[in-house]
């Protein structure tokens, strides 16, 4: 069956029945522990206050309570005899630790070498270097990474930013090893969850499609005087592929690489040799086979957020730059370069930030309507955009689902739905990111 007989229904029997409401059971976006309700937090202070009075154990189960979350169900601890043993996930990888009455050992399995190797074992050495709570090592022709720390001295932040470090290094090493070194095999990579053959599809096409359009577009215009929109059309492409298609492994890594070629080059290069560079960087990542891209669609669980959170300020002060720059354009009627800009003002904090939810939930609704057919094409059961009009509706209640989801944590959250503009996509962007401006992450 062909791609577009699965997005189309040319085969409604399989389509209906196995992938109903498909995007329903989809999460976009990376994980970020920047989301915890106000009784996980309370976990948190409980377990320092349980350090504080020696009462390890229990502050122990506090902070692993503090650490879980639910809904993905990323962390596991049992009680033993004289201690507790865990699990953690993280990508790829998971952590098994141990708790006894005098220590706390956590380990993870990187990659299966037959022997040891020169310049994987060089590498790994000059890597230790940048380790703050963990270390690289060998046993039984298994690479894995280890954290370890007497029961008494690990408070709940040691056991944090440790088993952060352990856990997400450990996620991005063991991609970036079994690429680089031949000789190395992936190891306890099982628990991972393939992409389903439609969300597959869809994916790998929008994948190729954005990449080959906005190169397209890009390549249309005079490279020096729109040199400031292509570099934004560039840097939302990267962006929209991170949150939308979530990437893992080498592709990953890939979409970051060239993300750094853009910013890393900022003092010695002008926009228009930085943008030639990113576009170079695109075209050869478009050339990747379908094989060498989707191996690396598949959905994994994570407890840590990837990226640091930031204050909201930062977001607003995207807000208003990507505002401020779409002026020309929404002027002179480059209105799918306008849009561009505006998605970028909530994609760049996307990328780079662990954001509150409410946030990447406001971000995801500005993508299904500037991206509405990619969301029909995973089977959305209450589309924003229907045959080209916006449902304020199913708008509506898509942000009075996002404002009800923390009214703890965020109680000074609010919208002035009568400030949303629903004439035309970009005028609807525009109003929905005006109106964010004014949010109030603040708690009581």
């Amino acid at each position: 069956m062909g791609l577009f007989d699965i997005i189309f229904g040319k085969n409604k029997t399989v389509a209906q029945s196995n992938n109903t409401n498909l995007a329903e059971e989809i999460s976009f976006g990376r994980y970020s522990d920047n989301n915890k309700t106000k009784a996980k937090t309370d976990k948190w202070y409980l377990a320092e206050d349980l350090y504080k009075d020696k009462k390890w154990n229990a502050s122990l189960e506090a902070f692993f309570d503090y650490l879980r979350d639910e809904h993905v169900d990323n962390v596991k601890i049992v009680a033993q005899n004289t201690g507790y043993t865990f699990e953690i996930y993280q990508g790829t990888k998971i952590v098994y630790g141990q708790v006894t009455e005098q220590e706390i050992t956590a380990t993870v399995s990187l990659a299966q070498m037959e022997k040891p190797v020169v310049p994987v074992m060089r590498r790994l050495l000059e890597m230790n270097y940048s380790l703050y709570y963990s270390r690289f090592a060998l046993n039984d022709n298994k690479l894995f990474m280890m954290f370890d720390s007497s029961r008494d001295m690990a408070s709940p932040s040691k056991l944090y930013y440790g088993l952060k470090e352990l856990a997400t290094k450990a996620d991005k090493q063991d991609d970036l090893l079994i690429t680089d070194f031949t000789t190395l095999a992936a190891i306890d990579n099982t628990h991972v969850k393939p992409f389903s053959v439609q969300e597959t599809e869809v994916k790998y096409l929008y994948f190729k499609q954005w990449i080959h359009e906005t190169l397209q577009l890009v390549d249309s215009l005079n490279q020096d005087s729109f040199s400031g929109g292509i570099a934004y059309l560039l840097l939302s492409l990267l962006y929209r592929i991170d949150f939308l298609i979530v990437p893992e492994g080498k592709l990953l890594n890939e979409i970051e690489r060239i993300n750094g070629l853009y910013w890393s080059n900022k003092e010695e290069k002008t926009a228009v040799e930085r943008n030639q560079i990113v576009k170079d960087a695109l075209r050869k990542l478009e050339s990747w086979s379908r094989e060498d891209i989707i191996q690396y669609f598949y959905r994994a669980k994570a407890t840590f957020s990837i990226t640091p959170p930031k204050p909201y300020h930062d977001v607003v002060d995207s807000i208003k730059s990507s505002k401020e720059n779409s002026v020309w354009y929404r002027e002179n009627k480059y209105e799918n370069i306008a849009l561009r800009l505006l998605e970028y003002g909530l994609a760049f904090p996307q990328f780079s930030y662990s954001l509150p939810k409410p946030v990447t939930g406001f971000y995801l609704i500005l993508m299904k309507v500037i991206e509405p057919a990619f969301f029909a094409s995973l089977n959305v059961s209450k589309p924003l955009i229907i045959q080209g009009e916006l449902q304020r509706k199913n708008i509506e209640h898509e942000i009075i689902l996002i404002l009800n989801e923390f009214p703890d944590k965020y109680p000074f959250l609010k919208v002035n739905f009568t400030k949303l503009d629903y004439s035309n996509y970009l005028a609807f962007c525009l109003s929905l990111l005006t109106e964010m401006e004014s949010f109030n992450f603040e708690n009581k």
